[in-house]
């Protein structure tokens, strides 16, 4: 596996709208956001903000990351998690508020490749073992859910032995999409939240992964224990909570819990 270098990141970083949305206001909310937010949230947070007044900073990375930064008092109010497990590792160490847990949403894994690609979505993920793929774009199975689901997929196709000396890892699985849609690599297992949006969803083809090869993708957050901002925090995850908001995530490709399937 190779990581590639932040300046290939950041060069095609533009090209997938990979943003940090901040704004200065004396009622502010700052979320950890899982990457595969990043545009569902971009939607919430408008709509948020014009409804209530109040401002939301996101910030977007690796759900594995962002556990470590909170257990060691990274400044923030809510943790939008890619992983339930880690949203339940906070709670269980004091780092969460007692019983402010929601899962929120489920993710899905797809193979993309932009339209110039010679990747056989025919043949699924067996395809990628072709000469013809070069290079394959991961989220880092190291921190990132969706690069231990890309993993757990290939195992499961009997491929990952014969293309993990292809696989190219983003830092989190919006990084991974960036090198996909650059060019920097043939292919990506990548967030169908992400690939659907308005950066991708003209410029490649996907395929859904089938969602036994691979754990669910369960998506949890959790209002933090050291959070000055707890009411506003809670306000936010009420919204997130309403059928306006659970259709949004829907159209994003996100499963929603209690929601009908999209």
């Amino acid at each position: 596996m190779r990581l590639l270098g932040l300046g290939t990141f950041l060069a095609a970083a533009f090209a997938i709208g990979l943003v940090f949305p901040s704004s200065a206001g004396a009622q502010t909310v700052t979320v950890a956001a899982a990457a595969d937010l990043q545009f569902a949230m971009q939607d919430i947070v408008a709509r948020y903000q014009k409804e209530t007044g109040m401002v939301v900073k996101v910030v977007y990375g690796s759900s594995g990351n962002f556990l470590q930064q909170l257990q060691n008092g990274g400044p923030f109010d809510l943790f939008f998690s890619a992983n339930v497990e880690y949203a339940k590792e906070l709670e269980a160490a004091g780092f969460a508020e007692p019983g402010s847990l929601y899962e929120y949403a489920t993710g899905t894994l797809v193979l993309w490749a932009r339209k110039d690609s010679k990747v056989d979505f025919a043949k699924g993920l067996r395809g990628l073992a072709s000469p013809a793929v070069r290079k394959i774009a991961i989220a880092n199975p190291d921190h990132a859910p969706y690069g231990q689901a890309a993993v757990a997929a290939l195992r499961a196709e009997g491929v990952y032995d014969q293309v993990s000396n292809k696989l190219v890892l983003g830092e989190n699985i919006s990084q991974a999409a960036t090198f996909a849609l650059s060019g920097a690599a043939d292919a990506g297992l990548l967030a169908l939240s992400l690939v659907v949006s308005p950066n991708m969803k003209d410029k490649g083809r996907y395929l859904e992964v089938p969602a036994p090869e691979y754990p669910p993708i369960r998506q949890a957050c959790v209002i933090l224990k050291s959070s000055p901002n707890k009411r506003e925090a809670q306000g936010f995850v009420t919204f997130i909570k309403t059928p306006q908001i659970a259709q949004v995530l829907k159209g994003y490709g996100f499963g929603v819990p209690g929601a009908s399937a999209r």
